[in-house]
């Protein structure tokens, strides 16, 4: 910096406020600065920045090794949050289906590299013990707290108001109940939707259909949904995944079912693609961005030592309703 301010004929603090795109530098200056900037390549020292500063505006974000859409876009919107406030960004991925020490040592790797607090886009269920031996990270988690906690904050999706507008919607069209292609057990977001579809069936005094799991593939709703068609009469079937989904569609006209004629179907996450199958997938979609911008700026909060917040604006999930969910056939009957 004090060879750009000696080169352009200004003071370090001139080279700075440019820098730092400060409006208190005449236009002529600016450009003065910024070309011998260029000239120089000259770029700042993020390490020394940090060591001066005592802060190194970096947060960390913690994810498993998955290309599933709602933890890829999930990661991808911190990132973009982050940058919006200003801050850089170090993602470590824990391996998929990592057990809790795998998240603790991606945790501690992220404050080793920089990071000044973490958010975890990590999905699976833990030990909430797991959060006592990161009591002195600031962290952003997924999931309820299991206690008040100063440093810990949570931002989590709408998964289980999801569950339960999509099988609300489907018992108000007229079915009697609703069957379930869940996700892997072991996936909270699976165990929130599956749970809310349980809420709504329940509240409707509607008959269970004990539920079978998939992975999150159209592979697994595929082979599920032949199950559940040996197992008791449906009209209607609420998949805990568009992929789940898609693969239930294959199952159901392999099985000489139409789509909402004799079987209603709905999704979950919304892709960009189902809204152009050929039979428009109805779907919840969840704003996973506005779950993201919470998440960084309950970070940036517990990062300054501020309070928790007593109570995070709600991020609710919508329900988009297209043609493959529709009435019973007949206003009754069942899918064999």
């Amino acid at each position: 910096m004090a060879d750009v301010a000696r080169v352009a004929g200004v003071s370090p603090k001139t080279v700075s406020r440019v820098l730092n795109d400060s409006p208190q530098v005449r236009p002529e200056v600016r450009d003065r600065v910024r070309a011998t900037v260029a000239r120089l390549g000259y770029r700042r020292n993020g390490a020394a920045r940090a060591l001066a500063a005592g802060r190194t505006d970096v947060i960390g974000i913690v994810a498993p090794e998955t290309d599933l859409h709602g933890v890829a876009r999930h990661v991808l919107d911190v990132e973009r949050a982050a940058r919006e406030r200003g801050l850089g960004t170090v993602v470590v991925t824990t391996g998929d289906g990592a057990g809790d020490d795998a998240v603790r040592r991606a945790v501690e790797r992220a404050v080793s590299l920089g990071a000044e607090g973490v958010v975890i886009a990590e999905p699976l269920v833990r030990d909430p013990a797991l959060l006592d031996a990161l009591a002195d990270v600031p962290l952003v988690v997924p999931a309820e707290l299991p206690h008040p906690h100063p440093r810990h904050r949570s931002a989590a999706a709408a998964e289980e108001e999801g569950g339960r507008l999509a099988t609300e919607h489907l018992l108000g069209l007229g079915h009697e109940t609703v069957v379930h292609v869940g996700g892997p057990a072991t996936w909270r977001p699976a165990v929130l939707r599956e749970r809310g579809w349980r809420t709504a069936l329940r509240a409707a005094g509607a008959r269970v259909v004990e539920p079978v799991r998939g992975e999150w593939s159209a592979r697994s709703g595929y082979e599920a949904t032949r199950e559940l068609l040996t197992r008791a009469p449906f009209t209607a079937l609420f998949a805990a995944n568009d992929s789940t989904a898609i693969g239930a569609g294959r199952a159901l006209h392999e099985a000489g079912l139409h789509v909402p004629g004799d079987v209603s179907l709905v999704g979950f996450d919304d892709l960009p693609e189902v809204e152009f199958l050929q039979t428009p997938l109805s779907s919840v979609r969840q704003d996973i961005a506005g779950v993201a911008h919470l998440a960084v700026e309950l970070l940036v909060g517990a990062m300054a030592g501020e309070p928790a917040p007593d109570g995070a604006a709600p991020v609710h999930a919508e329900l988009v309703v297209r043609a493959s969910s529709g009435p019973p056939p007949g206003g009754g009957g069942a899918a064999r």
